[in-house]
């Protein structure tokens, strides 16, 4: 996180890969806490469940949702495009807009854009007034997501950081499983709108907890243009994002479709459908602790490892998909193994190819993922329309096949 790394009477910059002599402390800036600040980890958790579950609510409740504003569930769906896009942009722009503020009141800020969306959709009376509360909730999600691992950094000692990325996306695993089913329910019982005041609340418990746990965070290391630009030129950040690329549209291009996957060759029913999915997510719960853990010893094991198992899943159901059996465990194994993905590559780009600039190579990370979400979703529409479901999967499989075998030649080195 920090621009330079001490060492001795020196402090050593490794993009400059030079010594040179420095003030080693800042009196204006605290020193990270000496122990982990396990309490505000949490917190950063409670915010990645926090938005994972508002960006995904609109799926469960597409058709009442559209039923009642009086449009058609295509033009209802435009809700998740929306965040999505501004997620994008939002990225870099708030990190660099927010440069001179205390980390911790950025990220109370992001909270606070979270409620706002989830009571402004819950009150929506239009298509645009929800499309509004899409834009905010994207502007929040962006903004997070770009700081949350560089935030980690200041948060844990740096072997440690692994777990605390892991404890983070936690939340992400946590949504994937419950977010879904929890807003079809609720949503059917009391209506739509109370399912976005419910996250609402949830949203609101999540900054209490976060204005307690938090410490101080002033801005050391943060984004800029030029810092981006820095980053971007670092060939190990190259390679992470190519990976990421990969990894991302390959498994957005066939895990997109693969309801329509599960109906078409193993001819499964809706039920059974329901069932499988499920075990997807509590596979990426599970695949998310077991990356943290796994990071601790060897990230590039994690990095590679887990799109290898995405390929593998993918090839498994296109040679035995018309078992009913075999597409669960490939579905389940599909799940644990992009559980794992993001807590590789994100302990990868801001802890072992970029430190001294975390924010940056958080804020690449999160549009190269936003893209390749955007291109794997169209191209796999496009194969599907085209070439049929099978070639959707067929994609996935040779995209992380390739991401994979990218972080084997030329992944992360262990440190000695």
């Amino acid at each position: 996180m920090l621009q330079c790394i001490q060492s001795g009477d020196f402090v050593h910059d490794p993009i400059r890969g030079r010594r040179h002599d420095a003030v080693l402390h800042d009196p204006e800036k605290p020193d990270p806490p000496s122990d982990p600040a396990w309490g505000a980890v949490i917190s950063l958790s409670l915010g990645t469940f926090g938005l994972v579950t508002a960006e995904f609510l609109p799926v469960s409740l597409l058709t009442p949702l559209a039923h009642d504003l009086g449009v058609t569930e295509g033009a209802a769906g435009q809700a998740m495009t929306a965040t999505a896009i501004v997620g994008a942009i939002s990225a870099p722009t708030v990190a660099i807009i927010t440069k001179r503020l205390d980390r911790r009141i950025v990220m109370w800020a992001m909270t606070l854009l979270l409620i706002l969306s989830d009571v402004v959709a819950a009150g929506a009376w239009s298509l645009a007034v929800l499309l509004t509360a899409r834009v905010v909730l994207g502007i929040a999600l962006g903004g997070f997501w770009s700081m949350s691992a560089a935030l980690a950094m200041r948060l844990v000692p740096s072997h440690l950081l692994p777990r605390a990325i892991s404890i983070i996306l936690t939340g992400v695993s946590v949504a994937s499983v419950c977010a879904a089913p929890i807003g079809a329910y609720v949503g059917d019982i009391w209506g739509w709108r109370s399912a976005f005041m419910i996250a609402a609340v949830v949203g609101a418990a999540t900054l209490l907890v976060q204005l307690i746990t938090i410490p101080r965070l002033p801005p050391v290391g943060v984004a800029s243009f030029r810092s981006l630009l820095d980053v971007a030129k670092i060939p190990m950040i190259k390679v992470a994002l190519l990976v990421v690329l990969l990894v991302a549209s390959g498994h957005f291009a066939g895990f997109t479709y693969i309801r329509a996957f599960l109906e078409k060759v193993p001819a499964l029913d809706v039920k059974t459908i329901s069932l499988v999915l499920l075990a997807f997510g509590i596979g990426g719960f599970f695949g998310n602790l077991a990356g943290g853990l796994l990071a601790e010893y060897s990230l590039k094991a994690v990095a590679a490892l887990a799109p290898l198992l995405i390929a593998i899943a993918a090839v498994s159901l296109l040679t035995a998909g018309a078992s009913a059996s075999a597409s669960a465990v490939a579905v389940a194994a599909w799940g644990f193994a992009f559980g794992a993905v993001p807590v590789g590559l994100q302990t990868w780009m801001v802890w072992r190819a970029a430190p001294e600039q975390a924010e940056s190579a958080g804020v690449l990370m999160v549009v190269a993922f936003q893209v390749a979400i955007a291109a794997g979703a169209i191209f796999g529409g496009l194969l599907v329309d085209n070439a049929g479901i099978t070639s959707a999967i067929a994609y996935s499989a040779v995209a992380t096949f390739l991401a994979a075998l990218t972080v084997f030649l030329l992944g992360p080195k262990r440190e000695t």
